[in-house]
């Protein structure tokens, strides 16, 4: 309960108040869900039981699945559940607990997708030293340092969502606790602690966003020496990563990098980051990827 607030528990307004788009949003948003703990559970034993697959790209993306199951459970068990009960309560400590977890798993997230844009990086354009830059250890402390940077980003959101006081209102317009809907039941002014988000969230965002436009860019100017199989090889490799980066990373510039004021679509912008990504990054990378699909059916058929 927070030092300086009247409120224990919010209402979580979800995406709509209509029962008939309510029982399709619990019927869709259920198969979407239960899709990507399979798709990405299915990554994660996969890479982890396979032989063929020990290179770094695939190390990142074992991380990069784990984190989009987190990530999307964060969120998505909520939306279901709401949409079909009466009680569309969360407690205060539940709703900070929300805050934390899904801003500490969407960085991972964002993070994950750095590293493996240097690891295509350092690949395509230092192939001779590539196994003695990107060694394990090497993989290992990145992932950890991801690990931390999402910690403290979460921590400082937390920080600021911990110090609004809350005097009455309680109905968040979404739905689940993020510090936008919230900074709007404060009763208190919030242009500081907007800008202090905008600067935290924001900057995450925009920052990682032109990093890995830069890397890619200069992975496509390297290119240019490869053969035109090599080429094929590389860009059908950068481009799967670059539709990820685009999804994810267009819905968080909209809703973190701009001053306080939510608009009624950012619920909808907010299910492509929170739900579409997660899905969708198993399907992407599998069906774009021989490598792993192979994996996939020597693991999977000698099992059955």
């Amino acid at each position: 309960m927070a030092m300086n607030s009247s409120v224990n528990e919010f209402i979580l307004f979800g995406l709509t108040q209509d029962p008939r788009k309510q029982k399709a949003i619990f019927g869709v948003f259920l198969m979407f869900y239960l899709a990507t703990l399979l798709g990405n559970f299915l990554i994660v034993v996969t890479i982890k039981r396979s032989r063929t697959l020990g290179s770094p790209m695939y190390f990142f993306l074992f991380y990069l699945s784990f984190a989009d199951a987190c990530f999307s459970t964060t969120t998505a068990p909520r939306l279901i559940v709401d949409a079909i009960s009466q009680q569309k309560t969360i407690s205060y400590n539940e709703c900070m607990t929300q805050v934390f977890s899904a801003h500490f798993f969407g960085c991972m997230e964002i993070f994950v997708l750095i590293l493996m844009a240097l690891d295509r990086y350092v690949a395509i354009c230092k192939p001779l030293r590539y196994t003695t830059i990107m060694n394990r250890h090497v993989c290992s402390v990145l992932v950890i340092l991801g690990w931390v940077g999402s910690c403290i980003h979460s921590s400082a959101q937390i920080v600021l969502a911990l110090r609004l006081p809350f005097c009455g209102p309680n109905v968040i317009d979404h739905y689940f606790c993020d510090l936008q809907p919230l900074l709007k039941l404060a009763c208190m002014d919030t242009y500081v602690i907007n800008l202090l988000v905008v600067t935290n969230s924001g900057a995450i965002c925009m920052v990682s966003f032109i990093i890995l436009l830069i890397s890619y860019i200069t992975i496509l100017y390297s290119l240019r020496n490869y053969s035109a199989e090599g080429r094929r090889k590389a860009l059908s490799t950068c481009t799967s990563h670059f539709i990820v980066v685009v999804l994810f990373f267009g819905p968080c510039i909209f809703i973190y990098t701009r001053p306080a004021t939510t608009f009624p679509v950012d619920k909808v912008v907010a299910v492509f980051y929170t739900i579409g990504t997660p899905l969708l990054n198993p399907l992407i990378y599998t069906l774009r990827n021989a490598e792993v699909k192979i994996a996939m059916k020597m693991l999977w058929c000698s099992k059955v």
